[in-house]
């Protein structure tokens, strides 16, 4: 059942959003709000993992993050397409979520997939809010849309300090085993399995904690202004 939440993320394959923003989901999480996790993709076209092991492994992440609840929207890996229907489905799913914030993976990442859903769901968001935009729902405008980071990174917008999530940022990656520690048999070496990936992550996360002054911090960009009330 998808209830209302507060934040709602969308990442395109299982383990996308634990890699880009797992910390900020368990930080919102013990802060005592409602999050809620959107899968486009069961990531089937990956070197390993079958679809039920991920869809697991998904669910297993889900509880170490503390998030409500977790769905997977079982489009075609590496067929995220703006052809209408997928902007549709996502769409439907915020009216359904109702979130205040909406999180969507950055417009240029090195994988295809992130690229198309990063185009699709910033559709989707924009018509969500659409009364006359014809998907089931009504209306509903989130507050905020917060790019995050997969693959690459950029100059971010702002960061949040997940230096004491980062534990629970790591065990939900483990969550993951299919994808960075296979042990089934023929499992093949992808950038996924090498140590350095991992540590790719925790340099850029390190990185943007050490420009805030913190150890950890996970960076978002946003398109629309950021309002403060003041200065000080």
């Amino acid at each position: 059942m998808i209830e209302p939440v507060d934040l709602l993320v969308f990442g395109p394959h299982p383990d996308d959003l634990e890699i880009g923003l797992g910390g900020t989901i368990a930080k919102q999480t013990a802060l005592g709000f409602a999050v809620g996790l959107c899968d486009l993709t069961a990531g089937e076209m990956g070197s390993n993992g079958t679809v039920e092991e991920r869809l697991a492994e998904a669910e297993a992440a889900r509880g170490v993050l503390g998030a409500r609840w977790r769905v997977n929207l079982r489009w075609p890996d590496r067929g995220i397409d703006d052809d209408g229907e997928h902007v549709r489905a996502a769409a439907t799913m915020i009216r359904q979520a109702r979130p205040r914030v909406v999180a969507v993976p950055h417009w240029a990442d090195r994988h295809p997939d992130h690229v198309a859903a990063s185009a699709v769901l910033t559709e989707a968001v924009f018509n969500s809010g659409l009364r006359r935009f014809q998907t089931p729902g009504e209306a509903w405008k989130p507050e905020r849309v917060c790019y995050y980071f997969i693959n690459d990174s950029a100059p971010p917008s702002f960061v949040i300090d997940v230096s004491d999530q980062y534990e629970t940022k790591r065990r939900a990656l483990a969550c993951h085993a299919t994808q960075f520690a296979p042990a089934a048999d023929g499992a093949i070496g992808t950038r996924l399995t090498s140590p350095r990936f991992r540590q790719l992550i925790e340099s850029r996360d390190a990185q943007f904690g050490a420009l805030a002054g913190v150890a950890f911090a996970e960076g978002f960009v946003v398109k629309d202004p950021v309002v403060l009330p003041q200065l000080l």
